[in-house]
């Protein structure tokens, strides 16, 4: 009898499924629009009866030819709270000693870039941000086609002294790329490019406005895989991930950006172009200044190519779902993990119970294979020999089950199911933020205290919140701490923040692991800087950008 029937383990892969399909996980976008109008979820509890999705999912098949998706943010943002107050107002930012623009600038940029390429008009989607919480007057949204031409809008509007705030796909969290005064918008969406993939040397050459599923798309074709993958890849663009240096759910096996990214190219505020494109993944020609503008959120230059490493994509992956008892099981399950499946771990992430049930109930088409357990991890596996990748995978949820540290589970190869699994997870966040407002913390902090800071928040924040809640990417000990209540509630806040940077501080963890600083953190920086590291930080922004016209108002404050 094999152990997934004597553990009772629901196995959804049919015979041979796993073969060599090659995976994709679903989009956010993607998940909204083929679960359009779907029936009420059914949710199982127990090991009576195995799991069959009630609308699954197929795999996508490549694109050929390659095209690009017209998919934008604005089509993602679930969140029904209303359209904010200009944060000018509401946070009391005083702005800074900036010209004012008038219709000779603009007259400019149309005799630049087109009248087609300069907005003046229904600008509300560029000067709003992702989750509704910070709102721009910006009066002007420039779209250039090529580097020329950011260049030669930093030149100008550094001689005349106009704000600028660089704005790729505007998924962000932390109002990094939406005005916060009346800043011009620098879109970046037709520099949309993949320029080459190289699929002898794994090099692809990319314009910084692509959107990273296109990207994805173009590396699969020729049998590689972008290393970066965020449930906003629908929408989002790979300069703003590299800006922000994105992190999600494969950081656990092909590290961050600063190690993918061979070079980029940008432009300083005084319109010079930077050339620090390599092809080369060993360079050691002095400093590498690639890294000033990985994570540096576009205050000390326009990224508008870049050079990236990616590996070749699986042709087997494999993916568990697996219920807990307690974070304690968590942990070992996790060393379990990187023990036995080692380098075909490709994804560790963890759901606490609050969340996938949000998740549920806001969302009715989504189908959870398992309820009723305090914590959840969805483990995924990938490499190139499904029959050797299946068995240790099932070795693996064995031996959990066997010791108690596993309560119950589903591992699936289809690639269908693998995708309705990833779709549960990629909508926890979207479930959080549909009908509520929640205060959204991406924080990291040492695994053995990964989970207390949610316990201390439910503590604190009592009845005034309905959800306080935990999921993220256990690989690398990042925390998405989510506090939800019905509208924005100032008794809260005042509970949250900036508690959430101290305990964190007092752990040594970051206050941001991947969503950047933004506008939002900008005030709690000095929670996981010192002091002489910031001093640096403002004479690199002085020195790279002297008139500060670069994305003012983030990062430092």
């Amino acid at each position: 009898m094999r152990f997934q029937q004597m553990l009772q383990v629901r196995r959804l892969a049919s015979t041979g499924a796993s073969g060599s399909s090659v995976m994709r996980r679903p989009t956010t976008a993607s998940v909204r629009a083929a679960t359009t109008g779907a029936s009420a979820h059914h949710r199982t509890t127990g090991t009576a009866t195995p799991w069959t999705p009630r609308t699954p999912l197929t795999p996508r098949t490549p694109l050929n030819p390659w095209t690009p998706s017209t998919t934008t943010v604005r089509t993602m943002a679930g969140s029904g709270a209303p359209i904010p107050e200009l944060t000018q107002i509401t946070d009391n930012v005083l702005r800074g000693n900036y010209a004012t623009l008038n219709d000779k600038d603009v007259a400019h940029f149309e005799q630049l870039l087109g009248k087609n390429h300069v907005l003046t008009e229904d600008l509300e989607g560029y000067n709003i941000c992702f989750l509704k919480r910070i709102r721009g007057n910006s009066k002007l949204v420039l779209k250039p086609g090529s580097t020329g031409e950011v260049a030669a809008i930093l030149r100008y509007c550094n001689e005349r002294q106009l704000a600028v705030v660089p704005q790729g796909g505007n998924t962000g969290l932390v109002g990094g790329s939406v005005p916060i005064c009346d800043e011009i918008v620098l879109s970046l969406a037709r520099l949309n490019k993949v320029i080459s993939v190289d699929e002898v040397t794994g090099i692809a050459v990319v314009e910084a406005g692509c959107i990273l599923e296109n990207f994805d798309q173009r590396a699969r074709d020729v049998g590689l895989t972008v290393p970066l993958d965020l449930g906003a890849k629908a929408s989002c663009h790979i300069g703003g991930n590299v800006s922000t240096n994105a992190g999600g759910v494969r950081v656990v096996r092909y590290g961050n950006l600063h190690g993918s990214v061979l070079g980029v190219e940008a432009v300083l505020a005084n319109g010079q172009v930077l050339d620090l494109m390599s092809n080369f993944k060993k360079d050691n020609t002095g400093y590498h200044m690639k890294h000033l503008f990985i994570g540096s959120e576009g205050t000390l230059g326009v990224i508008t190519k870049l050079s990236m490493l990616c590996p070749h994509s699986s042709r087997a992956v494999n993916v568990a779902f697996i219920g807990l008892n307690s974070f304690e099981d968590v942990l070992k399950t996790f060393v379990s993990a990187k023990r036995n499946l080692g380098e075909i771990l490709s994804s560790c992430e963890l759901i606490d119970e609050r969340a996938l049930n949000t998740a549920l109930e806001q969302f009715k088409f989504l189908n959870a294979p398992i309820s009723g357990y305090p914590f959840y991890m969805l483990i995924e596996t990938s490499g190139s020999n499904g029959d050797h990748d299946e068995e240790k995978i099932n070795q693996f949820i064995g031996g959990g089950m066997e010791r108690g540290e596993i309560l119950d589970g589903t591992v699936t190869g289809d690639p269908g199911k693998v995708q309705e699994i990833w779709k549960i997870r990629e909508m926890v966040p979207l479930g959080l933020i549909e009908k509520s407002f929640c205060f959204k913390y991406d924080i990291s902090l040492p695994l053995r205290d990964f989970y207390s800071i949610v316990d201390v928040m439910r503590e604190r924040c009592g009845s005034l919140a309905t959800v306080v809640c935990g999921y993220g990417h256990l690989g690398d000990s990042n925390l998405h701490l989510n506090v939800s209540c019905d509208e924005f509630n100032e008794a809260i806040y005042e509970r949250v923040e900036p508690f959430v940077y101290e305990y964190t501080s007092k752990l040594k963890g970051s206050i941001s692991a991947e969503h950047g600083i933004g506008f939002l953190k900008k005030d709690y920086l000095h929670y996981s800087k010192d002091p002489v590291a910031i001093g640096w930080m403002r004479d690199m922004k002085k020195l790279l950008d002297p008139k500060a016209i670069l994305n003012p108002y983030k990062v430092l404050n």
